[in-house]
């Protein structure tokens, strides 16, 4: 059963919800920015996302109840953090693949940027 923030248990996360959360690339985006510093608190207006409000806080919705986040309130903002003890323990591994995916695409760009 999840938290009264919505956060699910470890034993809860499900890896549907958790590949239609990052099947969206604005939901991944935040997910791998979090990943790049397993210490990273970060509040939802520090990510440059292209959309609005509402749909920013849809995301992080999304992300908070698949399990991938935990979001703490802090007055009037909130600051998110991914779960990463949570997460290696459930699906060992998954975010490892979602790194090497991003480092991929990351040397692909950059051979499409030089025209390689």
């Amino acid at each position: 059963m999840p938290d009264e923030s919505g956060h699910p248990d470890v034993d809860e996360m499900e890896i549907g919800a958790i590949f239609a959360a990052l099947a969206d690339p604005i939901r991944r985006k935040v997910v791998l920015a979090l990943a790049a510093d397993r210490d990273c608190v970060r509040h939802c207006s520090a990510f440059d996302l292209p959309v609005a409000k509402a749909t920013r806080t849809h995301h992080f919705r999304v992300l908070r109840e698949s399990g991938l986040i935990r979001q703490v309130d802090l007055g009037n903002s909130r600051t998110n953090q991914l779960r990463w003890q949570d997460l290696e323990r459930r699906f060992p591994d998954l975010l490892r693949l979602l790194a090497s995916e991003a480092d991929d695409r990351a040397r692909t760009n950059g051979k499409m940027a030089r025209g390689e």
